[in-house]
């Protein structure tokens, strides 16, 4: 018996992983995070299986139920949306299993701010413009954000930011940005990725509370921050520079890692 935590990506039921279905379809028992998982996915699990949803359940609660599919010996589907390795509530869960001698295994899934890129059609690192992608979040209730990592620590970098679990408190996000990314860095909100509901707002530091405020969205909305959402003019990248060395093409350039990774 195993408990088996399953990304089940950002929305769409065909964005969920090969592997991901495979298990959701064959576990008798399956957990599953509410509204935030679609009944598309849902759908998945054997027509017998036990289902629940978490939503309203305390960590006791859920863990009460691992311990009752193991005890009879029953697989567990555990689905968390996106990807259970950033703001899944997964870690105390492990921990508990592991007190208690329950397996488990895990497999990852499409995050919600790769879904947010397809929808607006960007990518977040562009040579010259920002290598590095933070993903972020301001304090709430159920987590306070460490001191070192303040939105104005990672704003100081230009890196381009995906902020999670923010759209309440925009207004607060803007002003506490537009010193480090200036009035006019493009701002989108990307509500529900991927979901048929899908929308997206698109505004600059300055314009985007307004925008918001005319057309609002709630909960699960990304907001992304960040020079790549407007650039045009950056330079091609190496990887495919026809001077750039690779392993498996030779150039006329002076060399250059032949790893075959991104170049930027």
């Amino acid at each position: 018996m195993s408990v088996h935590f399953i990304g089940a990506g950002p929305g769409a039921p065909d964005l969920i992983t090969v592997r991901g279905r495979d298990l959701v379809a064959r576990c008798p028992v399956c957990l599953y995070a509410g509204s935030l998982v679609p009944p598309g996915i849902i759908a998945l699990c054997p027509p017998e299986a036990r289902v629940i949803n978490t939503a309203p359940m305390d960590l006791d609660a859920i863990e009460a139920e691992y311990v009752r599919a193991h005890e009879a010996g029953l697989d567990v589907a555990r689905l968390h949306s996106g990807d259970m390795s950033v703001w899944s509530a997964m870690g105390e869960q492990l921990r508990r299993l592991e007190a208690r001698g329950i397996a488990y295994t895990i497999t990852p899934g499409v995050p919600a701010f790769a879904a947010a890129a397809a929808a607006l059609g960007r990518e977040f690192t562009l040579p010259e413009v920002a290598q590095s992608l933070v993903l972020t979040r301001t304090s709430g209730r159920a987590s306070a954000m460490p001191e070192a990592e303040k939105l104005e620590a990672f704003a100081a970098t230009g890196a381009t930011l995906a902020i999670h679990l923010s759209i309440h408190v925009l207004d607060d996000v803007v002003e506490r940005l537009i010193p480090h990314y200036r009035a006019d860095c493009p701002v989108a909100i990307v509500y529900r990725a991927s979901w048929p509901d899908e929308r997206i707002l698109r505004g600059t530091l300055e314009t985007i509370s307004a925008i918001h405020a005319k057309d609002p969205v709630e909960r699960t909305a990304l907001i992304v921050v960040g020079r790549v959402l407007g650039a045009s003019d950056f330079r091609d990248s190496a990887l495919y520079d026809a001077g750039y060395h690779r392993r498996y093409r030779s150039g006329g350039g002076d060399g250059g890692t032949d790893d075959g990774g991104a170049g930027a």
